[in-house]
């Protein structure tokens, strides 16, 4: 069943191309995320058996990110900030969200876009503070797609090098199998790495609310 789905998954991402990656990445970076790992790693394997580019991969995703990222600025400055706490319950932003956004804003300010594309929760949620802050759209825009570009870049060689060597890992179950267990170090890798982007944004979501609770 999981081989199936996995295949399914790939598969899809072979028909709808690079647009498909654009479009989904452009998701990602609104308040309906969809994880960026799961949309750019199977490009890169396809990329690899000769149907799409590398650095075209990247590009769709970057580009992708990034618009999805302006559309969430702009609404934001068009609606600004006590209109979004009112009603972004309503859209998947509670305010405990966007005061974790708002505060990696006020601590980091345009250098907080760029390292906000490398870590979840964060990452689809930032531009929106922003917007409502009115950073200049031109810092914003560069240091976001500086950002999505190396986060798609990393996820791009992830699928690339580590899923890519085995042409027939969707039509056999036992190619899984053997990229699983030869690439198994990779895997946990990848899993402790994303424990350890959640584990940074808790912690330091827990630190911006105490200081301003007691500001």
């Amino acid at each position: 069943m999981f081989h199936a789905m996995f295949a399914l998954w790939f598969r899809l991402t072979l028909q709808w191309g690079y647009a498909g990656v654009f479009v989904l990445m452009a998701i990602e970076s609104t308040v309906f995320p969809i994880p960026s790992e799961v949309v750019v790693p199977p490009a890169a394997y396809w990329a690899e058996q000769g149907h799409f580019s590398f650095w075209g991969v990247v590009l769709a995703s970057t580009l992708g990110s990034w618009s999805g990222a302006a559309l969430s600025y702009f609404v934001a400055h068009r609606l600004g900030r006590p209109l979004i706490l009112r009603y972004g319950k309503y859209f998947l932003v509670p305010e405990k969200k966007w005061l974790l956004a708002e505060q990696w804003i006020l601590h980091y300010s345009a250098a907080g876009i760029f390292f906000a594309r490398l870590l979840p929760v964060v990452r689809h949620l930032v531009s929106l503070p922003a917007g409502a802050a009115r950073m200049p759209f031109a810092m914003f825009s560069a240091m976001t797609l500086a950002g999505s570009f190396l986060w798609s870049t990393v996820l791009a060689w992830f699928g690339a090098r580590v899923l890519a060597d085995q042409p027939r890992l969707l039509e056999d179950p036992e190619a899984l199998v053997l990229v699983l267990k030869e690439k198994l170090l990779w895997f946990v890798a990848a899993a402790v790495v994303l424990m350890a982007l959640y584990v940074i944004v808790d912690v330091l979501g827990r630190r911006f609310r105490r200081e301003a609770s007691q500001a």
